[in-house]
This record gives structure tokens, C-alpha cells and sequence, in this order.
């Protein structure tokens, strides 16, 4: 079962979709979306995890509707340069699920990569974060003691966005606060491998969803 509701950031009302599993759930899942906003992508994720037995739920980070791909482009650059407003955003979202007692995880594709990278860098109490094709960088380094998640990053050997270079300097982050990390680089995949168009891949899209669920199993078990 999927429903839509809101919740708040900084007393400010966001949209989201819910889907809860027909048994007690073993967990929770956050589901951040793309730099297209929520759409059918995330709410499909949401059932799947829903249908191994986690509460999951797809926020809206954005919280209004991008009038066109130049108005997009500045909501997503200034979240991204201003990692504090994102992380309150990755937080609230966090919290719905939270606030149910239920240990909880993330995982995010391309904008939503980065923004479950950062609810792990806050120091969320949540158990994993996983990020498919996000970015990697940030203003606001994660600190040693402070990440309290596993981390997962599954990202295409041809990914511009992503090159060997930002791997190896996340790598050297993440080492560097002593976080439990691991990094997926797939071959012949670029950016939005796990998204349906041109860029497509199927095998690193089963490779990365193997992965995480894979880690949900020894975080939640």
C-alpha cells in the first residue's frame, strides 16, 4: 500500500509517498529522488522495498514545482551548495520514519545519491546509506566519530559526473572519519544507469540493487 502525505521541514509543509508492507516491517527505508523531483521512479522503489518488508518513504525535497529546467537547475545547485539546508531537508524526511521507532536506512539516485551521502554526513542515526549515480562531493566534509551509517556507493566507471578522481577523494574522506564504507564502480555504466532512457544498464542496475538490499540484510536483519 502507497499513500501521499506531508510532513514538515522547518515548519513548512513537503510532500511525500508512503508505502507500508502488509507485515510488521523490519525497518525503514528513505527514498530520496532524482533532480526531476518525485516521481513514478521513487514510488516504485517505495513498493519494492514495501514488498520485502520495510516502511519506505519517497520525500519531496524540493517542495515546489520547477516552473523550467533553468529554475530547476538553481533550487538544485543552491541545496547543493548550501549542504546544511539539504541535510535539514535528508533530516525531516528522516524523522517520519524515525519517529516510529524503527531503525532506519536510505538510498537515493543522481540529486538523491548526494542527499542521502548527506543525512549520513549530519550524523543521523541511521543505520546505512546507499547512493546510486550521486554526487559525491561536498562543502561540508564528514568529521571522524560522526557518521553513524554504513555506507555504499554504486557508481558507473563512465560516469562524468563521477570521475576516478571524486571517487578517490570520498574514498579518502570517508577513510578519513573512520566510516564503514564501500565503493561500486560498474563497467560500461554512466550516469542513471538504474533509470529507464538512453542511459540505461541493466546489468549495474540489478548489481547496485543486489548491493544495497544486501546491506539492509546485515543492518536490519
Amino acid at each position: 500500500m502507497i499513500e501521499e502525505i506531508e510532513y514538515l521541514v522547518a515548519g513548512r509543509a513537503f510532500a511525500g509517498a508512503l508505502a507500508t508492507p502488509s507485515d510488521p516491517p523490519r525497518g525503514g527505508v528513505i527514498v530520496f529522488h532524482g533532480g526531476r523531483g518525485l516521481e513514478a521512479h521513487d514510488r516504485t522503489q517505495c513498493v519494492r522495498l514495501a514488498e520485502l518488508g520495510y516502511v519506505a518513504f519517497a520525500p519531496d525535497l524540493f517542495g515546489e514545482p520547477f516552473r523550467d529546467r533553468a529554475h530547476g537547475l538553481a533550487v538544485i545547485g543552491a541545496l547543493v551548495g548550501a549542504p546544511e539546508q539539504l541535510r535539514e531537508r535528508a533530516t525531516a524526511a528522516w524523522r517520519v520514519l524515525a519517529d516510529r521507532g524503527l531503525p532506519t536506512a536510505a538510498v537515493g539516485h543522481c540529486f538523491g545519491g548526494l542527499a542521502a551521502l548527506e543525512l549520513a554526513r549530519s550524523g543521523a542515526d541511521v543505520r546505512a546509506v546507499a547512493s546510486f549515480h550521486g554526487g559525491l562531493a561536498t562543502r561540508a566534509p564528514a568529521r571522524r566519530g560522526e557518521v553513524r551509517a554504513r555506507v555504499l556507493i554504486c557508481t558507473g566507471a563512465d560516469d562524468p559526473h563521477a570521475p576516478r578522481d571524486a571517487r578517490g577523494a570520498i574514498e579518502d574522506e570517508l577513510s578519513a572519519a573512520d566510516v564503514d564504507w564501500q565503493l561500486l564502480v560498474l563497467a560500461g555504466a554512466q550516469h542513471g544507469f538504474t533509470l529507464q532512457g538512453a542511459a540505461y544498464h541493466a546489468a549495474s542496475d540489478r548489481r547496485s540493487w543486489r548491493a544495497f538490499t544486501g546491506l539492509l540484510d546485515e543492518v536490519m536483519p
